[in-house]
Protein backbone atom coordinates (compact mmCIF):
# COMPACT_ATOMS: atom_id res chain seq x y z
CA UNK A 1 0.00 0.00 0.00
CA UNK A 2 1.17 3.60 -0.64
CA UNK A 3 0.88 6.41 1.08
CA UNK A 4 1.43 9.19 -1.47
CA UNK A 5 0.39 9.62 -4.81
CA UNK A 6 2.37 10.14 -8.25
CA UNK A 7 1.41 11.66 -11.00
CA UNK A 8 3.60 12.66 -14.19
CA UNK A 9 4.28 16.56 -14.71
CA UNK A 10 6.72 18.01 -17.41
CA UNK A 11 8.37 14.34 -18.63
CA UNK A 12 8.99 13.32 -14.55
CA UNK A 13 7.38 11.82 -12.03
CA UNK A 14 6.14 13.55 -9.14
CA UNK A 15 4.69 11.39 -5.84
CA UNK A 16 3.27 13.93 -3.35
CA UNK A 17 2.50 12.40 0.03
CA UNK A 18 1.31 15.63 1.87
CA UNK A 19 -2.48 16.13 0.34
CA UNK A 20 -5.85 16.78 2.01
CA UNK A 21 -8.75 14.58 1.51
CA UNK A 22 -10.08 17.13 -0.79
CA UNK A 23 -7.64 19.30 -1.87
CA UNK A 24 -8.61 19.97 -5.61
CA UNK A 25 -6.08 19.98 -8.13
CA UNK A 26 -6.58 23.64 -9.18
CA UNK A 27 -5.70 24.55 -5.96
CA UNK A 28 -2.47 22.46 -6.12
CA UNK A 29 -1.37 24.13 -9.21
CA UNK A 30 -2.10 27.55 -8.22
CA UNK A 31 -1.11 27.39 -5.21
CA UNK A 32 1.67 25.04 -4.70
CA UNK A 33 3.69 24.94 -8.47
CA UNK A 34 2.66 28.43 -8.90
CA UNK A 35 1.37 27.54 -12.36
CA UNK A 36 -1.17 30.53 -12.61
CA UNK A 37 -2.21 29.85 -15.98
CA UNK A 38 -5.07 28.01 -15.29
CA UNK A 39 -7.42 30.45 -13.57
CA UNK A 40 -10.35 29.69 -11.14
CA UNK A 41 -13.54 31.13 -12.31
CA UNK A 42 -16.77 29.56 -11.51
CA UNK A 43 -15.38 27.24 -8.86
CA UNK A 44 -18.27 24.64 -10.06
CA UNK A 45 -17.38 22.86 -13.53
CA UNK A 46 -19.14 25.45 -15.52
CA UNK A 47 -17.17 27.97 -17.17
CA UNK A 48 -14.17 26.44 -18.05
CA UNK A 49 -11.50 28.19 -17.43
CA UNK A 50 -9.55 25.96 -14.80
CA UNK A 51 -9.79 23.49 -17.41
CA UNK A 52 -6.39 21.21 -17.52
CA UNK A 53 -5.77 17.47 -20.12
CA UNK A 54 -5.16 14.44 -18.04
CA UNK A 55 -3.02 11.96 -19.57
CA UNK A 56 -4.49 7.99 -19.20
CA UNK A 57 -2.75 5.27 -20.50
CA UNK A 58 -5.81 3.18 -21.84
CA UNK A 59 -6.27 0.53 -24.64
CA UNK A 60 -2.31 0.68 -25.52
CA UNK A 61 -2.34 4.34 -26.40
CA UNK A 62 -2.13 7.36 -23.95
CA UNK A 63 -5.48 9.49 -24.09
CA UNK A 64 -5.71 13.23 -23.08
CA UNK A 65 -8.95 14.26 -21.76
CA UNK A 66 -10.23 17.58 -20.85
CA UNK A 67 -11.24 18.13 -17.00
CA UNK A 68 -12.27 21.19 -14.74
CA UNK A 69 -9.66 21.10 -11.97
CA UNK A 70 -11.80 23.05 -9.99
CA UNK A 71 -13.59 19.92 -8.90
CA UNK A 72 -11.24 17.12 -9.17
CA UNK A 73 -9.80 16.03 -6.15
CA UNK A 74 -5.86 16.21 -6.20
CA UNK A 75 -5.59 12.52 -5.12
CA UNK A 76 -7.50 11.33 -8.14
CA UNK A 77 -5.08 12.30 -10.25
CA UNK A 78 -2.70 9.22 -8.91
CA UNK A 79 -1.27 7.64 -12.04
CA UNK A 80 -2.06 10.60 -14.70
CA UNK A 81 -0.62 13.09 -16.69
CA UNK A 82 -1.00 16.61 -15.68
CA UNK A 83 -1.22 19.30 -18.96
CA UNK A 84 -1.38 22.66 -18.78
CA UNK A 85 -1.62 25.67 -20.37
CA UNK A 86 1.92 26.56 -19.82
CA UNK A 87 3.47 22.84 -20.39
CA UNK A 88 2.26 22.98 -24.29
CA UNK A 89 4.21 25.48 -26.10
CA UNK A 90 8.08 24.15 -27.95
CA UNK A 91 10.84 24.73 -25.17
CA UNK A 92 12.73 27.17 -27.72
CA UNK A 93 9.38 29.19 -27.58
CA UNK A 94 7.35 28.61 -30.21
CA UNK A 95 3.61 28.49 -29.40
CA UNK A 96 1.52 25.01 -29.88
CA UNK A 97 -0.20 25.32 -32.75
CA UNK A 98 -3.77 25.68 -31.10
CA UNK A 99 -1.98 29.08 -29.53
CA UNK A 100 -0.49 29.92 -32.71
CA UNK A 101 -4.40 29.81 -34.26
CA UNK A 102 -5.46 31.71 -31.27
CA UNK A 103 -3.24 34.62 -32.25
CA UNK A 104 -3.65 34.57 -35.78
CA UNK A 105 -7.34 34.89 -35.55
CA UNK A 106 -8.13 37.02 -32.54
CA UNK A 107 -9.65 34.43 -30.36
CA UNK A 108 -8.76 35.86 -27.29
CA UNK A 109 -9.75 39.94 -25.63
CA UNK A 110 -9.76 39.73 -21.60
CA UNK A 111 -7.77 36.45 -22.09
CA UNK A 112 -8.75 34.90 -18.61
CA UNK A 113 -10.99 32.14 -20.35
CA UNK A 114 -8.19 31.71 -22.89
CA UNK A 115 -5.80 29.08 -21.35
CA UNK A 116 -9.22 27.19 -20.48
CA UNK A 117 -10.27 27.04 -24.43
CA UNK A 118 -6.62 26.70 -25.45
CA UNK A 119 -6.71 23.35 -23.36
CA UNK A 120 -10.04 22.16 -24.39
CA UNK A 121 -8.84 22.25 -27.93
CA UNK A 122 -5.61 20.99 -27.40
CA UNK A 123 -8.00 17.67 -26.03
CA UNK A 124 -9.39 17.77 -29.54
CA UNK A 125 -6.04 18.37 -31.44
CA UNK A 126 -4.95 14.88 -29.90
CA UNK A 127 -8.17 13.11 -30.42
CA UNK A 128 -7.54 9.75 -31.48
CA UNK A 129 -8.33 8.90 -35.37
CA UNK A 130 -8.30 13.11 -36.40
CA UNK A 131 -6.23 13.50 -39.55
CA UNK A 132 -7.54 16.87 -40.33
CA UNK A 133 -10.01 18.92 -38.88
CA UNK A 134 -13.10 17.86 -37.21
CA UNK A 135 -16.72 19.19 -38.26
CA UNK A 136 -17.05 22.46 -37.13
CA UNK A 137 -20.58 20.91 -34.72
CA UNK A 138 -17.66 18.88 -33.05
CA UNK A 139 -15.43 21.75 -32.25
CA UNK A 140 -18.47 23.94 -31.12
CA UNK A 141 -19.00 20.61 -28.95
CA UNK A 142 -15.48 20.39 -27.19
CA UNK A 143 -16.15 24.02 -26.68
CA UNK A 144 -19.56 24.08 -24.75
CA UNK A 145 -17.63 23.62 -21.28
CA UNK A 146 -16.02 27.04 -21.88
CA UNK A 147 -18.07 30.14 -21.62
CA UNK A 148 -16.20 33.42 -23.01
CA UNK A 149 -17.83 36.63 -22.52
CA UNK A 150 -15.56 38.55 -25.04
CA UNK A 151 -15.41 37.05 -28.59
CA UNK A 152 -17.98 35.89 -29.53
CA UNK A 153 -16.80 32.21 -30.43
CA UNK A 154 -16.52 32.27 -34.09
CA UNK A 155 -12.69 33.10 -34.17
CA UNK A 156 -11.98 30.39 -31.51
CA UNK A 157 -13.79 28.13 -33.71
CA UNK A 158 -11.89 29.91 -36.94
CA UNK A 159 -8.95 29.27 -35.16
CA UNK A 160 -9.63 25.82 -33.98
CA UNK A 161 -10.09 24.90 -37.98
CA UNK A 162 -6.83 26.27 -38.88
CA UNK A 163 -4.85 24.55 -35.95
CA UNK A 164 -6.32 21.02 -36.53
CA UNK A 165 -6.06 21.41 -40.62
CA UNK A 166 -3.09 18.65 -40.37
CA UNK A 167 -2.80 15.67 -38.06
CA UNK A 168 -1.01 16.70 -34.81
CA UNK A 169 2.32 17.05 -34.54
CA UNK A 170 4.01 18.67 -31.40
CA UNK A 171 5.98 18.18 -28.58
CA UNK A 172 3.29 15.95 -26.95
CA UNK A 173 3.36 13.29 -30.18
CA UNK A 174 7.03 13.20 -29.92
CA UNK A 175 7.39 12.49 -26.08
CA UNK A 176 4.61 9.77 -26.79
CA UNK A 177 7.12 6.52 -26.31
CA UNK A 178 8.05 8.21 -23.04
CA UNK A 179 4.92 8.94 -21.85
CA UNK A 180 3.54 5.94 -22.37
CA UNK A 181 6.60 4.57 -20.28
CA UNK A 182 5.49 6.37 -17.58
CA UNK A 183 1.94 5.70 -17.22
CA UNK A 184 2.57 2.21 -17.60
CA UNK A 185 5.36 2.44 -14.64
CA UNK A 186 2.85 4.44 -12.61
CA UNK A 187 0.18 1.77 -13.23
CA UNK A 188 1.44 -0.60 -10.23
CA UNK A 189 -1.98 -1.91 -8.95
CA UNK A 190 -1.31 -1.12 -5.21
CA UNK A 191 -3.92 0.63 -2.77
CA UNK A 192 -3.60 3.98 -2.09
CA UNK A 193 -4.19 5.08 1.51
CA UNK A 194 -3.34 8.92 2.91
CA UNK A 195 -3.79 10.20 6.48
CA UNK A 196 -5.23 8.65 9.11
CA UNK A 197 -8.49 6.65 10.42
CA UNK A 198 -10.42 9.68 10.93
CA UNK A 199 -9.37 11.81 8.38
CA UNK A 200 -8.12 10.23 4.71
CA UNK A 201 -8.19 10.06 0.85
CA UNK A 202 -8.01 6.33 -0.01
CA UNK A 203 -8.11 4.87 -3.84
CA UNK A 204 -7.92 1.31 -3.80
CA UNK A 205 -6.68 -1.09 -6.48
CA UNK A 206 -9.54 -3.99 -6.59
CA UNK A 207 -12.74 -4.53 -6.80
CA UNK A 208 -12.27 -6.43 -3.27
CA UNK A 209 -9.98 -3.67 -1.48
CA UNK A 210 -12.84 -1.17 -1.83
CA UNK A 211 -15.39 -3.36 -0.49
CA UNK A 212 -13.35 -3.84 2.44
CA UNK A 213 -12.61 -0.14 2.59
CA UNK A 214 -16.60 0.93 2.50
CA UNK A 215 -17.83 -1.93 5.18
CA UNK A 216 -15.02 -0.69 7.50
CA UNK A 217 -15.26 3.43 7.00
CA UNK A 218 -19.11 3.12 6.37
CA UNK A 219 -19.63 6.85 6.77
CA UNK A 220 -16.98 7.93 3.84
CA UNK A 221 -17.85 9.83 1.23
CA UNK A 222 -17.28 7.46 -2.33
CA UNK A 223 -15.93 9.78 -4.99
CA UNK A 224 -16.37 8.46 -8.50
CA UNK A 225 -15.70 11.48 -11.34
CA UNK A 226 -16.11 14.11 -8.38
CA UNK A 227 -18.72 16.11 -10.66
CA UNK A 228 -21.15 16.95 -7.84
CA UNK A 229 -18.89 15.76 -4.82
CA UNK A 230 -16.72 18.69 -5.63
CA UNK A 231 -19.82 21.07 -5.74
CA UNK A 232 -20.44 20.27 -2.02
CA UNK A 233 -16.50 21.11 -1.07
CA UNK A 234 -16.44 24.04 -3.80
CA UNK A 235 -20.09 25.66 -3.41
CA UNK A 236 -21.43 23.84 -0.35
CA UNK A 237 -18.15 24.46 1.66
CA UNK A 238 -19.15 21.02 3.05
CA UNK A 239 -16.01 19.50 5.13
CA UNK A 240 -15.55 16.15 3.99
CA UNK A 241 -12.49 14.34 6.04
CA UNK A 242 -12.97 10.14 4.42
CA UNK A 243 -12.59 10.36 0.85
CA UNK A 244 -12.53 6.73 -0.69
CA UNK A 245 -12.01 7.07 -4.34
CA UNK A 246 -13.43 4.26 -6.80
CA UNK A 247 -11.85 5.37 -9.60
CA UNK A 248 -8.38 3.27 -9.81
CA UNK A 249 -10.90 -0.21 -9.60
CA UNK A 250 -10.90 -1.26 -13.60
CA UNK A 251 -13.34 -3.81 -12.19
CA UNK A 252 -15.73 -0.32 -12.70
CA UNK A 253 -14.78 0.46 -15.66
CA UNK A 254 -16.14 -2.19 -17.91
CA UNK A 255 -18.46 -2.39 -20.14
CA UNK A 256 -19.49 -6.13 -21.06
CA UNK A 257 -22.27 -6.82 -24.30
CA UNK A 258 -24.13 -9.88 -23.41
CA UNK A 259 -26.29 -10.15 -26.24
CA UNK A 260 -29.45 -9.01 -24.89
CA UNK A 261 -28.36 -6.05 -22.71
CA UNK A 262 -24.99 -4.40 -21.44
CA UNK A 263 -23.29 -4.78 -18.22
CA UNK A 264 -21.91 -1.54 -17.17
CA UNK A 265 -19.42 -1.00 -14.28
CA UNK A 266 -20.39 1.87 -12.03
CA UNK A 267 -17.35 3.66 -12.77
CA UNK A 268 -17.69 3.58 -16.70
CA UNK A 269 -17.72 7.38 -17.72
CA UNK A 270 -19.97 9.04 -20.16
CA UNK A 271 -17.57 9.60 -22.28
CA UNK A 272 -17.02 5.64 -22.38
CA UNK A 273 -20.30 5.21 -22.33
CA UNK A 274 -21.69 7.43 -25.63
CA UNK A 275 -20.78 5.15 -28.23
CA UNK A 276 -22.51 2.00 -27.03
CA UNK A 277 -25.13 3.82 -25.61
CA UNK A 278 -25.56 5.69 -29.35
CA UNK A 279 -25.64 2.09 -30.68
CA UNK A 280 -28.52 1.05 -28.46
CA UNK A 281 -30.57 4.13 -29.70
CA UNK A 282 -29.92 7.21 -31.14
CA UNK A 283 -31.87 9.36 -28.35
CA UNK A 284 -29.25 8.06 -25.77
CA UNK A 285 -26.59 9.30 -27.68
CA UNK A 286 -28.00 12.06 -27.78
CA UNK A 287 -28.87 12.63 -24.26
CA UNK A 288 -25.37 11.67 -23.10
CA UNK A 289 -23.88 14.83 -25.41
CA UNK A 290 -26.41 16.97 -23.43
CA UNK A 291 -24.97 16.15 -19.98
CA UNK A 292 -22.40 18.42 -18.98
CA UNK A 293 -19.84 19.31 -21.10
CA UNK A 294 -16.85 17.39 -22.41
CA UNK A 295 -14.86 18.17 -19.33
CA UNK A 296 -18.05 16.74 -16.78
CA UNK A 297 -18.51 13.40 -19.21
CA UNK A 298 -14.24 12.99 -19.30
CA UNK A 299 -14.84 12.10 -15.53
CA UNK A 300 -18.51 11.91 -14.19
CA UNK A 301 -19.45 8.53 -14.93
CA UNK A 302 -23.52 7.16 -14.44
CA UNK A 303 -22.62 4.80 -11.75
CA UNK A 304 -22.19 8.19 -9.62
CA UNK A 305 -25.01 9.67 -11.40
CA UNK A 306 -27.75 7.02 -10.13
CA UNK A 307 -25.69 7.18 -6.46
CA UNK A 308 -26.53 10.20 -6.03
CA UNK A 309 -29.57 10.19 -6.85
CA UNK A 310 -30.73 13.16 -7.41
CA UNK A 311 -34.31 14.15 -8.81
CA UNK A 312 -33.06 15.79 -11.90
CA UNK A 313 -29.85 13.93 -13.05
CA UNK A 314 -30.42 13.26 -16.79
CA UNK A 315 -29.71 9.06 -16.86
CA UNK A 316 -32.10 7.73 -14.17
CA UNK A 317 -35.29 8.24 -15.86
CA UNK A 318 -33.79 6.74 -19.13
CA UNK A 319 -32.48 4.10 -17.65
CA UNK A 320 -35.65 3.67 -15.57
CA UNK A 321 -38.11 3.46 -18.83
CA UNK A 322 -35.45 0.65 -20.29
CA UNK A 323 -35.73 -1.32 -17.56
CA UNK A 324 -32.43 -1.36 -16.08
CA UNK A 325 -31.23 -3.27 -12.98
CA UNK A 326 -29.11 -1.84 -10.36
CA UNK A 327 -26.15 -4.25 -8.98
CA UNK A 328 -25.09 -3.40 -5.27
CA UNK A 329 -22.22 -4.97 -3.40
CA UNK A 330 -21.36 -5.07 0.40
CA UNK A 331 -18.34 -6.87 1.18
CA UNK A 332 -18.45 -10.48 -0.81
CA UNK A 333 -21.90 -10.24 -0.84
CA UNK A 334 -24.41 -8.58 -3.97
CA UNK A 335 -27.78 -7.69 -4.57
CA UNK A 336 -29.47 -6.81 -7.31
CA UNK A 337 -32.85 -4.26 -8.05
CA UNK A 338 -34.68 -2.76 -10.20
CA UNK A 339 -33.23 0.91 -10.72
CA UNK A 340 -36.53 2.29 -10.17
CA UNK A 341 -36.77 0.90 -6.33
CA UNK A 342 -33.91 2.63 -5.57
CA UNK A 343 -34.51 6.06 -5.40
CA UNK A 344 -37.02 5.77 -1.82
CA UNK A 345 -37.52 9.92 -1.14
CA UNK A 346 -35.53 12.69 -2.00
CA UNK A 347 -31.79 12.51 -0.45
CA UNK A 348 -32.91 8.93 0.54
CA UNK A 349 -31.74 5.77 -1.96
CA UNK A 350 -32.16 1.88 -0.81
CA UNK A 351 -28.25 1.87 -0.06
CA UNK A 352 -26.96 0.30 3.52
CA UNK A 353 -24.10 1.55 5.25
CA UNK A 354 -21.12 -0.12 3.98
CA UNK A 355 -22.69 -1.07 0.62
CA UNK A 356 -22.11 0.77 -2.63
CA UNK A 357 -23.08 0.86 -6.10
CA UNK A 358 -21.14 -1.68 -8.37
CA UNK A 359 -22.88 -2.35 -11.88
CA UNK A 360 -25.86 -1.71 -14.33
CA UNK A 361 -27.83 -4.42 -16.10
CA UNK A 362 -29.02 -2.77 -19.35
CA UNK A 363 -31.38 -4.31 -21.67
CA UNK A 364 -31.19 -3.31 -24.95
CA UNK A 365 -34.40 -2.68 -27.62
CA UNK A 366 -36.43 -6.24 -28.98
CA UNK A 367 -37.63 -5.55 -32.53
CA UNK A 368 -40.95 -4.55 -31.30
CA UNK A 369 -39.52 -1.86 -28.62
CA UNK A 370 -39.92 1.82 -30.20
CA UNK A 371 -37.43 4.24 -27.27
CA UNK A 372 -37.63 8.26 -26.76
CA UNK A 373 -36.09 10.45 -24.41
CA UNK A 374 -36.28 14.29 -24.28
CA UNK A 375 -34.29 16.82 -22.23
CA UNK A 376 -35.96 20.26 -21.79
CA UNK A 377 -33.29 22.76 -20.26
CA UNK A 378 -33.53 26.31 -19.88
CA UNK A 379 -29.79 26.29 -22.45
CA UNK A 380 -29.10 23.97 -24.70
CA UNK A 381 -25.66 23.16 -23.65
CA UNK A 382 -24.30 22.37 -20.06
CA UNK A 383 -27.41 22.73 -17.97
CA UNK A 384 -29.40 21.01 -15.55
CA UNK A 385 -32.87 19.43 -17.05
CA UNK A 386 -36.20 20.99 -16.15
CA UNK A 387 -38.26 18.18 -16.92
CA UNK A 388 -36.11 14.90 -18.29
CA UNK A 389 -38.54 12.50 -20.28
CA UNK A 390 -37.94 8.73 -21.26
CA UNK A 391 -40.44 6.02 -22.91
CA UNK A 392 -40.24 2.88 -23.92
CA UNK A 393 -43.20 1.30 -26.34
CA UNK A 394 -43.65 -2.54 -27.04
CA UNK A 395 -45.75 -2.51 -30.37
CA UNK A 396 -47.59 -5.67 -31.79
CA UNK A 397 -49.87 -5.12 -35.09
CA UNK A 398 -49.76 -1.21 -34.38
CA UNK A 399 -51.16 -1.72 -30.60
CA UNK A 400 -48.82 -0.97 -27.61
CA UNK A 401 -48.53 -3.98 -25.11
CA UNK A 402 -46.48 -2.69 -22.65
CA UNK A 403 -45.39 0.97 -21.88
CA UNK A 404 -42.56 1.87 -19.49
CA UNK A 405 -42.84 5.97 -18.84
CA UNK A 406 -40.10 8.15 -16.48
CA UNK A 407 -39.88 11.61 -15.83
CA UNK A 408 -37.27 13.31 -13.93
CA UNK A 409 -37.78 16.80 -12.44
CA UNK A 410 -41.67 16.02 -11.94
CA UNK A 411 -41.19 14.71 -8.52
CA UNK A 412 -38.85 14.00 -5.95
CA UNK A 413 -37.21 11.23 -7.12
CA UNK A 414 -37.06 9.99 -10.96
CA UNK A 415 -40.37 8.24 -10.95
CA UNK A 416 -42.32 5.82 -13.62
CA UNK A 417 -45.50 6.90 -14.07
CA UNK A 418 -47.31 3.68 -13.89
CA UNK A 419 -51.16 4.86 -14.20
CA UNK A 420 -50.35 6.69 -17.56
CA UNK A 421 -48.63 3.50 -18.64
CA UNK A 422 -51.88 1.61 -17.75
CA UNK A 423 -53.64 3.17 -19.74
CA UNK A 424 -51.07 2.88 -22.69
CA UNK A 425 -51.74 -0.65 -22.91
CA UNK A 426 -54.08 -1.42 -26.27
CA UNK A 427 -53.79 1.95 -27.20
CA UNK A 428 -52.40 2.59 -31.08
CA UNK A 429 -50.07 5.46 -31.79
CA UNK A 430 -51.54 6.01 -35.15
CA UNK A 431 -54.94 7.03 -33.49
CA UNK A 432 -54.44 9.83 -31.18
CA UNK A 433 -57.86 9.59 -29.23
CA UNK A 434 -56.79 6.34 -28.19
CA UNK A 435 -54.22 7.88 -26.18
CA UNK A 436 -56.05 10.68 -24.89
CA UNK A 437 -56.64 9.40 -21.89
CA UNK A 438 -52.85 8.08 -20.50
CA UNK A 439 -52.00 12.11 -20.84
CA UNK A 440 -54.27 13.23 -18.37
CA UNK A 441 -53.26 10.50 -16.16
CA UNK A 442 -49.86 12.42 -16.04
CA UNK A 443 -51.84 14.39 -13.19
CA UNK A 444 -52.48 11.15 -11.52
CA UNK A 445 -48.92 10.24 -11.55
CA UNK A 446 -46.79 13.43 -10.44
CA UNK A 447 -47.58 16.75 -8.48
CA UNK A 448 -44.79 18.21 -9.76
CA UNK A 449 -43.04 21.94 -7.72
CA UNK A 450 -42.13 24.96 -8.76
CA UNK A 451 -38.21 26.26 -8.31
CA UNK A 452 -36.06 28.58 -10.21
CA UNK A 453 -35.59 26.28 -13.12
CA UNK A 454 -39.48 25.59 -13.83
CA UNK A 455 -42.83 26.01 -12.50
CA UNK A 456 -45.72 23.14 -11.31
CA UNK A 457 -47.59 23.55 -14.53
CA UNK A 458 -44.83 24.25 -17.06
CA UNK A 459 -43.60 20.72 -16.18
CA UNK A 460 -46.53 19.00 -15.91
CA UNK A 461 -47.68 20.75 -19.30
CA UNK A 462 -44.42 19.57 -20.71
CA UNK A 463 -44.72 16.03 -19.65
CA UNK A 464 -47.74 15.77 -21.49
CA UNK A 465 -46.22 16.78 -24.25
CA UNK A 466 -43.37 15.22 -24.57
CA UNK A 467 -45.65 12.08 -24.26
CA UNK A 468 -47.89 12.91 -27.25
CA UNK A 469 -44.14 13.74 -29.09
CA UNK A 470 -42.91 10.48 -28.70
CA UNK A 471 -46.22 8.32 -29.50
CA UNK A 472 -46.62 10.85 -32.33
CA UNK A 473 -42.87 9.94 -33.36
CA UNK A 474 -43.72 6.37 -32.70
CA UNK A 475 -46.58 6.19 -35.34
CA UNK A 476 -44.94 8.28 -38.24
CA UNK A 477 -43.03 8.07 -41.12
CA UNK A 478 -38.81 7.27 -40.89
CA UNK A 479 -37.18 10.41 -40.30
CA UNK A 480 -33.23 10.68 -38.94
CA UNK A 481 -35.34 11.63 -35.49
CA UNK A 482 -38.17 8.75 -36.03
CA UNK A 483 -37.18 5.46 -36.33
CA UNK A 484 -39.48 2.54 -37.90
CA UNK A 485 -40.09 -0.17 -35.60
CA UNK A 486 -38.55 -3.13 -37.05
CA UNK A 487 -39.02 -3.05 -40.92
CA UNK A 488 -42.27 -2.15 -40.93
CA UNK A 489 -43.35 1.68 -41.35
CA UNK A 490 -46.23 2.91 -39.29
CA UNK A 491 -48.88 5.12 -40.90
CA UNK A 492 -49.31 8.89 -40.02
CA UNK A 493 -51.22 9.43 -36.74
CA UNK A 494 -54.82 10.27 -36.88
CA UNK A 495 -55.55 13.32 -35.11
CA UNK A 496 -59.40 12.40 -34.51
Amino acid sequence: MRDSIRIVRRGRIVEIDDIGPTETLLDYLRLRERATGTKEGCNEGDCGACTVVIGDWKDGRVVYRPVNSCIQFLGAMDGKEIVTVEDIAWPDGRLHPVQQAIVDAHGSQCGFCTPGIVMSLFALYHQEGRDGPPPREEIVTALAGNLCRCTGYRPIVDAALAAMAAPAADRFVEAMPQTAGLLQFLADGQDVFIGSNSAFFAAPASLSALAQLVVKYPEATLLAGGTDVGLKVTKGMRPISQVIHVGRVSALRQIEDVGDALILGAGVTYEDAAGVFADLDPDLGELIRRVGSRQVRAVGTIGGNIANGSPIGDMPPALIALGATLELAHGEDGRALPLEDYFIAYGKQDRQPGEFVAGLLVPKLAPNQVFRAYKISKRFDEDISAVMGAFRFTIDDGVITEARIAFGGMAATPKRALNAEARLTGAQPARAASWGAAIEALGEDYAPISDMRASSAYRMETAKALLAKALVECAGAPTSRTRVIGRREAPEPEVA
